[in-house]
């Protein structure tokens, strides 16, 4: 990533010349990453939860569409009134929407059709990016960084979504067997980092710490979204971290030991889950009588490597295996209080990591103005928040008071786990 990008990422403040730079940048990994893919892959939807490639492509232009050009650019004309109604997610305040299940229903426009939208798209936003007022360029360029990161947010959803419907065919096509491959900024992002050292604990002084993003509206700060603000106090007993991830051998040892079939170490929700879905084992996990375990990921069917951070856990496999371990899963504060400490490792860019916490509002929260309104703030019940980012986020985008957040059931994403233990002194 060069300076440019980097700076457009992270701060509020952009020139016209970041501007330009970090949005070329984004909207051009996007379609680097779904270059792989054949147009019959693009239209998949595997399930109400994933949207297709296609889709992807369409909404994040969409976006761009609806809250910047639409409404800061002297006559523009939307590339096709239709679009905005097929292409809309979940906001109320801009129209009615095509409903979530039906994505996978779109063959019509065509892959082609949605190219164009997007040199339609980013011809557009160039052209406002240059044309704007002085007087309109702080809350232009706010939307954008808004609307750049939500578009990273999709480029990793593109990858995790292809995985879940390459999962359901029966073939277990590779998504690209060199994944991973260089991103915007030249280079490969890391694999799931291997884990050689034995497993550790840190040990952190509780007391009062302060979490979350400062104020974001002022000139200069940081990037961050609604949900990361206020920043606030909270006050933490001392505790304990896993120095990293927990390892496919480790987990495999947790199935091995019945970890499946002990209803003692799930929560109820957990257990009734394991039943219904006859869970036996993480999403992608193929058992093999020679070797013991094979998995599926974006390069296709592998070996399972026991060094690397086991993935495509729910968090009530996280929660049970945590507490089979005798240890239990860290707050999200507890977390962030310690993602700065150099003991810790793989605190980013290899898997997700569920935390204990709800996904709830801080205090005095308070959601974007305007449609971005119904970015975040809507969605606080019954979700977990997960911490880090994972090898499939994006270069950049994330930053330790990042909230991700999932229902408790979902297994599809790149999510796993670091332990934790109540110190007592």
């Amino acid at each position: 990533m060069n300076s440019l990008q980097h700076d457009a990422l992270t701060t509020h403040s952009l020139t016209r010349v970041h501007a330009h730079e970090a949005y070329h940048g984004v909207r051009s990994h996007s379609l680097a990453l779904a270059a792989p893919l054949s147009a019959e892959d693009q239209c998949l939807q595997s399930m109400t939860e994933a949207s297709p490639c296609k889709w992807h492509l369409a909404h994040t232009s969409w976006f761009f569409e609806a809250l910047l050009l639409i409404p800061f650019l002297p006559h523009y004309r939307p590339f096709d009134e239709q679009y905005l109604f097929l292409f809309n997610s979940y906001y109320e305040a801009l129209g009615p929407r095509l409903a979530r299940p039906s994505r996978g229903l779109i063959s019509r426009p065509s892959l082609e059709d949605v190219h164009l939208y997007r040199r339609h798209i980013d011809a557009s936003m160039h052209r406002l990016m240059d044309e704007c007022t002085e007087e309109q360029w702080e809350e232009i360029q706010r939307l954008m960084q808004l609307g750049i990161n939500h578009e990273q947010q999709h480029q990793e959803l593109i990858l995790t979504d292809i995985l879940h419907a390459f999962w359901c065919n029966p073939l277990k096509p590779a998504y690209d067997a060199q994944y991973p491959y260089p991103g915007p900024e030249g280079r490969a992002p890391p694999r799931p980092a291997v884990i050689n050292e034995r497993s550790g604990w840190a040990d952190f002084t509780g007391g009062r710490v302060s979490v979350g993003c400062p104020a974001s509206d002022q000139a200069g700060a940081p990037f961050c979204y609604d949900n990361e603000t206020p920043r606030h106090d909270v006050l933490l007993p001392s505790y304990q971290l896993g120095t990293r991830l927990v390892s496919c051998a480790e987990f495999a040892a947790f199935i091995d030991d019945g970890g499946y079939r002990k209803p003692e170490l799930w929560l109820s929700e957990g257990w009734a889950a394991v039943q219904a879905h006859e869970w036996q084992h993480p999403a992608y996990w193929i058992p093999d009588g020679l070797s013991g375990w094979k998995v599926f990921g974006l390069r296709g069917v592998e070996s399972l490597d026991g060094t690397e951070p086991v993935m495509q856990l729910s968090f009530y496999e996280a929660a049970a295996y945590a507490e089979w371990a005798g240890a239990r899963l860290p707050t999200e504060f507890e977390w962030e209080a310690a993602a700065h400490d150099v003991r810790l490792t793989q605190v980013a860019g290899h898997a997700w990591q569920w935390t204990r916490s709800s996904y709830d509002p801080y205090p005095g929260f308070r959601p974007m103005a305007g449609a971005p309104s119904e970015y975040n703030g809507k969605f606080m019940v019954g979700q977990l928040v997960l911490r880090g980012g994972s090898h499939a986020t994006p270069s950049g985008h994330t930053r330790p008071t990042y909230r991700n957040f999932f229902p408790p059931g979902a297994r599809w994403q790149f999510s796993g786990l670091r332990l934790a233990r109540d110190l007592t002194c």
